[in-house]
């Protein structure tokens, strides 16, 4: 695990550890979260995560699906990804935990990730 120095650069598929609002506001955890953003948006002061839970048998929303490699991706738990959005400021990543692996990242998952954006959109 590498810890974070400003002016890091965060990739699409990093797996980071960040405090993230509950979907009510009532508080927020520090959480594992996936970089979701492409390269040039990540070039600005923000970057685009989806939330990753441990939880295995969460709330379903469309896209949403498993880590297979989660020990690589750093994760201490088999772990969820969720098409759950939210926009954060680089300098508020604690720390990088690892990446998600080529198996996590293929066309039919990355794929099923962005489906399940436009569902949620109504795109």
């Amino acid at each position: 695990m590498s810890e974070v120095s400003a002016g890091t650069t965060y990739r699409r598929g990093d797996v980071v550890l960040v405090p993230m609002d509950f979907t009510d506001r009532s508080g927020s955890k520090v959480r594992p979260a996936a970089v979701v953003s492409c390269a040039e948006y990540n070039e600005g002061p923000d970057l685009l995560i989806a939330s990753i839970t441990s939880n295995r048998e969460p709330l379903p929303h469309p896209g949403d699906h498993r880590i297979r490699q989660w020990k690589a991706a750093g994760l201490l738990k088999p772990s969820l990804a969720q098409t759950k959005l939210a926009t954060v400021e680089a300098p508020m990543i604690r720390r990088k935990l690892g990446e998600l692996a080529a198996e996590d990242l293929t066309a039919e998952d990355l794929t099923a990730f962005e489906d399940g954006f436009r569902e949620a959109l109504g795109l």
